[in-house]
């Protein structure tokens, strides 16, 4: 598709917030993008120095190794035992695989791309990309008779973190069923999760047992461990589900080369065999949220959902706009709701990755 038929990136336009944080005499605190700041713990780091004599090509499918670490991650994590190591593929990132998902898929010009109205950009773009018609939508309810060909759920949500429950999750997989709709669900904040009456070690997967009916046909499940393992510079990721929906891409990748390092699938596997590296960054992440939560509610902000991942979703009442200049006078860089569709035009999203020492200063701001 033509470059000038994508909309322009929307970070760029907060340079001017930037820069006024920036000159804050005790420094920028960053929380706008939410790059993990903390080390690549140790286990992970000795596994991609393990693998580093790598002369030759990858598998694009993924070692079967690791295909199975993938599946027993699931079955422990995400209650999902049913997941087949043949429908696992690492990817380059999880967000290469949103933006190429529907190209991948075979979704182009006369069909739709749907996803939440309230969402990450990137589904947007993958729509235009295909050629496809971005669908945003408060609900199923809204496509009416024309389905879209894929839905993208995201749950827990970026940017309010919102998270979908079995049963809402079980009701869009039969939904789609009856129309022959492709659901692909970006889960990448699913062990973040920070509500006191979850009923699972993660938020729920499009691939849970309760939700599938015991078929993960027409269904895929895109996870990243940039979040929970601090391996954004990593770009680990994978797809699970549908079989035969993951040897269409497999097909597809091996032409063009879409192909994730041999050293990082050794990374990937060793992650996701040890959780307690997990867990404790979840403490890090939970005394972060807890600092900024309290101290935005103390000076007047009201935080909606952020049942899960690593964001604030708050609004003081004002334009996002506003706010976003509001906080950059106090040396925080926030992201403007509107950035994720015109239902967020009244809130900013806050992220909890930053130092210990940035969030106490911002913290400190935000009540002085």
């Amino acid at each position: 598709m033509p470059v000038a038929d994508l909309p322009d990136f929307p970070w760029d336009s907060l340079a001017g917030a930037k820069a006024k944080a920036a000159a804050h005499p005790g420094g920028i605190v960053d929380l706008s993008v939410g790059t993990p700041v903390d080390p690549t713990p140790a286990i992970l780091q000795e596994a991609l120095a393990g693998a580093a004599d790598a002369p030759g090509y990858p598998q694009v499918w993924g070692t079967p190794d690791l295909r199975e670490a993938v599946a027993s991650w699931f079955a422990r994590r995400r209650n999902a035992p049913g997941v087949d190591p043949n429908g696992v593929m690492p990817t380059i990132g999880s967000k290469e695989l949103v933006a190429w998902l529907p190209t991948l898929l075979g979704v182009g010009p006369g069909d739709s791309v749907g996803f939440p109205q309230l969402a990450y950009p990137t589904y947007d773009v993958g729509a235009r990309i295909a050629g496809a018609t971005p669908e945003p939508a408060a609900g199923l309810l809204q496509y009416g008779p024309r389905a879209p060909k894929l839905l993208w759920l995201n749950t827990p949500a970026n940017p309010h973190g919102q998270v979908l429950p079995v049963d809402h999750l079980a009701k869009v997989v039969a939904w789609a069923r009856d129309r022959g709709v492709i659901v692909a669900s970006d889960e990448c904040y699913a062990e973040l999760d920070w509500r006191e009456d979850a009923d699972g070690p993660t938020t729920p997967s499009i691939l849970d047992e309760r939700v599938t009916g015991g078929s993960h046909e027409g269904l895929l499940a895109v996870y990243s461990l940039s979040k929970q393992s601090n391996l954004a510079g990593y770009r680990a990721a994978f797809v699970a589900g549908d079989p035969k929906l993951v040897q269409q891409l497999v097909q597809v990748r091996k032409h063009a080369g879409m192909i994730v390092p041999w050293p990082v699938q050794r990374v990937i596997k060793a992650a996701l065999g040890d959780d307690a590296h997990v867990a404790a960054q979840k403490q890090l992440y939970a005394a972060h949220r807890a600092q900024l939560r309290g101290a935005l509610e103390q000076a007047g902000w009201r935080i909606d959902h952020s049942d899960a991942g690593l964001y604030l979703w708050a609004t003081e009442g004002n334009s996002c706009r506003e706010s976003v200049d509001r906080l950059a006078t106090l040396g925080i860089l926030a992201a403007p709701g509107d950035f994720y569709g015109t239902a967020g035009a009244q809130h900013v999203r806050i992220a909890l990755t930053a130092t210990d020492e940035r969030i106490a200063a911002a913290s400190k701001r935000l009540v002085s």
